[in-house]
């Protein structure tokens, strides 16, 4: 799959976070992303749904498809992805992340991704502007 693709199975699937008693926001966004990689590196597309915002899911349902599959078409054959998050900004209850995004046979890419709070809790709801993609490994 090529890069285009992933950041478009992202961009139609995929905010500062925290509130009271709850890590500090930029920590709750680090951590969320952290979570999305590693469910991305084993292909747990429930793990990575859990981590979106429902307008997200409500999103993918108005086009026929469920949250799951749609990652599962996207990036079922991507091998080896990696991500990681670099700047964080937070503004009340939305942030941004700047990540770095790989996988095997496939160009890094820089993305910012938008997550927003949802009941307390830090989700994903978008991938933002997809930056130039970095040499080949």
């Amino acid at each position: 799959m090529t890069r285009a693709a992933v950041v478009l199975v992202l961009a139609l699937v995929a905010g500062g976070c925290g509130g009271k008693d709850t890590p500090p926001d930029t920590e709750q966004v680090r951590s969320t992303l952290v979570e999305f990689g590693r469910a991305s590196a084993s292909h747990d597309y429930k793990a990575m749904c859990e981590r979106f915002a429902p307008v997200l899911i409500t999103k993918l349902r108005q086009v026929g498809l469920e949250c799951e599959q749609a990652l599962e078409q996207g990036l079922g054959q991507v091998k080896s992805p990696k991500l990681s998050v670099g700047k964080i900004t937070v503004d009340g209850d939305n942030a941004h992340a700047e990540v770095r995004t790989s996988a095997e046979g496939q160009s890094p890419s820089d993305d910012t991704i938008e997550l927003r709070r949802v009941n307390g809790t830090c989700r994903i709801a978008s991938l933002g502007n997809a930056g130039e993609p970095g040499p080949a490994p």
